[in-house]
């Protein structure tokens, strides 16, 4: 079979609409594939770059916590300190009252001895 431009060449116009509906729909699927691939790769690209810049920021997460830890750590001493001095403050109430009722005990005796002396 030999072609030449004087031959024709029939086809049915079903045909030739099928094959360019098929050729547009497997275009357009190459066109959205390669898009949805771009995105995903952006997303990675974004997402390996935010986890260097965690990674750059871990010297100073890691100073905040030692910062916040040795804060906690002054605190439970001030807290020692506190509760030393409430009992402290506590035992002294107790013996300014053990002193007045000593020295209010003091002036009845005294009182008393001198009842006592003044009647001899």
């Amino acid at each position: 079979m030999k072609l030449g431009p004087e031959q024709s060449v029939q086809m049915p116009m079903k045909t030739v609409i099928s094959l360019i509906v098929l050729v547009s729909i497997f275009t357009f699927s190459y066109f959205q594939i390669t898009e949805r691939l771009n995105n995903l790769e952006t997303q990675d690209t974004l997402m390996q770059s935010d986890l260097l810049k965690k990674a750059e920021q871990t010297p100073k997460n890691l100073e905040i916590f030692m910062l916040i830890e040795e804060l906690y750590k002054q605190n439970d001493k001030h807290q020692e300190l506190l509760d030393k001095n409430i009992h402290t403050q506590v035992k002294l109430d107790h013996i300014a009252i053990q002193l007045d009722k000593a020295l209010t005990d003091i002036e009845k005796l005294k009182d008393k001895v001198r009842n006592n002396g003044n009647s001899h």
